[in-house]
C-alpha cells in the first residue's frame, strides 16, 4: 500500500540548502551586485527599528554627559565667583590703602610749611556741639604732647591740645566758639581774629574795619601774633561780606581750610625750637 503524504525533508537538510542558497547568493552580488536593490530597501525597512532600539541608549548617553557637563559647569562657576569674589575684596582693600596713602601724602606734605618736628596722630571721638567742638586723637603725654599744642591737617589749621592723658590728648577745634585764633589776609597782610561760630564750616572775622580791602575768595592765615599758631598757615578763605548799617566794622564769613568734619589723621606740630621755644615766647609775652 502507497503512502499518502511524501516524508518531508529532514532539518539538516533544510539548513543546507539555505546554506547553500545563502553562499550562492552572496557570490552573486559579490560579482554582480544584483542584491543592492534589496540591501537598500531592507535597510530603509530597518532603520526605524535601529532608531527606536538606540534611542533610549543614545538619551541616557547624552543625560549623562548633560549631567556630569552641568555639574562640571556649576563647579567651575563656584570657583570663578569665588575667585572675582577674592579679587574685588582685595582691589577694594588696594582702593582704601591708596585712599589712605593720598590722605598721608597730603598731611605730610602739609608739614614743609612751617616744622621741622611733627607726630601723626590718629581720631578716636568726635564731638560737634553747637557749643563744644572737640576731637580726642591717640596721642598723650607719654608722646610728648603739650598744652596749647597746634594741631593741623593738610588744609589748613584744626585747633590746639586743650587736655592730655597718658595716652591721648583733647583738641579744641577753631570753629569752637570760646576759640580765636590771630590772622591776616595773605593778599595784604590786614591783621584781624578769626572766631568759631559753633558750625563746622564757618569762621567770623572781628576787628575788620567796613572800608577794609578784604574780597570774597581772600586766603585767610595765621599771623603768628600770640604764639599760639605758627606764622602762615591756612585758616580759610573768606567766603561772604556783610555791612551792618551804623556799624564801624564789617561781618565777614569764612569757610575753614581744614577738613574738620571729615579727617581721620592729623598732626601735632612742634614750632621751630620745640616746645622750650613756644614756652619761652609764653613768658615773654607774659612779662611784657
Amino acid at each position: 500500500m502507497k503512502t499518502l503524504f511524501l516524508k518531508s525533508p529532514s532539518a539538516n537538510s533544510r539548513i543546507i540548502f539555505f546554506v547553500l542558497v545563502s553562499i550562492i547568493l552572496m557570490f552573486v552580488d559579490h560579482r554582480q551586485d544584483h542584491l543592492k536593490v534589496v540591501r537598500e530597501l531592507l535597510s530603509t525597512l530597518v532603520y526605524p527599528v535601529q532608531l527606536a532600539v538606540n534611542l533610549p541608549i543614545k538619551l541616557v548617553r547624552d543625560l549623562s554627559e548633560s549631567l556630569i557637563s552641568r555639574r562640571t559647569l556649576m563647579a567651575e562657576n563656584a570657583r570663578l565667583k569665588e575667585q572675582a569674589d577674592l579679587l574685588n575684596t582685595r582691589l577694594q582693600r588696594f582702593d582704601v590703602i591708596e585712599a589712605e596713602n593720598r590722605r598721608l601724602r597730603a598731611l605730610l606734605g602739609s608739614t614743609n610749611r612751617v616744622s621741622d618736628r611733627f607726630l601723626a596722630a590718629e581720631l578716636l571721638a568726635v564731638e560737634l556741639e553747637p557749643f563744644r567742638q572737640l576731637i580726642e586723637i591717640n596721642k598723650g603725654k607719654r608722646d610728648g604732647v603739650f598744652e596749647g599744642q597746634p594741631v593741623v591737617d593738610s588744609g589748613g589749621i584744626i585747633g590746639q591740645v586743650v587736655h592730655m592723658g597718658q595716652f591721648s590728648s583733647k583738641v579744641l577745634l577753631i570753629t569752637d566758639p570760646s576759640h580765636a585764633v590771630p590772622v591776616q589776609i595773605d593778599r595784604n597782610g590786614l591783621r584781624a581774629i578769626a572766631i568759631g561760630t559753633g558750625r563746622n564750616d564757618a569762621l567770623l572775622l572781628e576787628h575788620l574795619p567796613s572800608n577794609a580791602d578784604v574780597k570774597q575768595g581772600d586766603l585767610v592765615v595765621s599771623s603768628g601774633l600770640g604764639h599760639k599758631f605758627p606764622r602762615g598757615y591756612p585758616v580759610g578763605t573768606i567766603s561772604e561780606i556783610s555791612f551792618e548799617p551804623g556799624d564801624s566794622f564789617a561781618k565777614v564769613t569764612l569757610t575753614p581750610s581744614a577738613r574738620l568734619a571729615q579727617n581721620r589723621e592729623v598732626l601735632l606740630l612742634w614750632p621751630s625750637g620745640g616746645e622750650d621755644a613756644m614756652e619761652a615766647d609764653r613768658q615773654e609775652v607774659s612779662e611784657e
